[in-house]
């Protein structure tokens, strides 16, 4: 015979004058206590990853600048790589922006697509048009 026989088929004592706690309520009062609120956000922020600026070559820059001068002729399409500095911490990533160039202001060193999207000319790092401009050294880059 158990400890437990004489009282494990009973019926369980409800109160007369106080009603019984709903489930979701009850489970409630057992979910862990955050004692630092944000902690964990701070964590997934700190191990986010971003990258850093790639540094062009003279030659490269050289090439790019002839691509967006001929794209603002033309009004052509293009894929716009750029870097986009992180708002939160040092680095940021590269993204890629679709679009015909609206506006190129080399005094504001910053150009704008058609779509409104406005890039700083120092953070493209290519531009994929399917036009081919022919390097300073006889090499062809597209």
């Amino acid at each position: 015979m158990g400890a437990y026989d004489d009282i494990i088929h009973l019926h369980h004592p409800t109160s007369a004058r106080h009603p019984r706690m709903p489930m979701i309520d009850r489970a409630a009062q057992f979910t862990p206590f955050q004692a630092l609120t944000g902690y964990g956000e701070a964590i997934q922020e700190t191990s986010r990853l971003t990258g850093e600026k790639v540094e062009l070559t003279e030659d490269k820059k050289a090439v790019l600048d002839e691509k967006l001068r001929l794209l603002a002729d033309t009004g052509n399409e293009a894929a716009f790589t750029y870097f986009q500095p992180d708002g939160k911490k040092s680095g940021g990533s590269y993204v890629t922006a679709l679009g015909a160039i609206k506006k190129l202001d080399p005094l504001e060193g910053r150009l704008v697509l058609s779509d409104g999207t406005a890039i700083p000319i120092d953070d493209i790092l290519e531009i994929e048009d399917g036009v081919s401009v022919d390097h300073p050294f006889g090499e062809e880059i597209s």
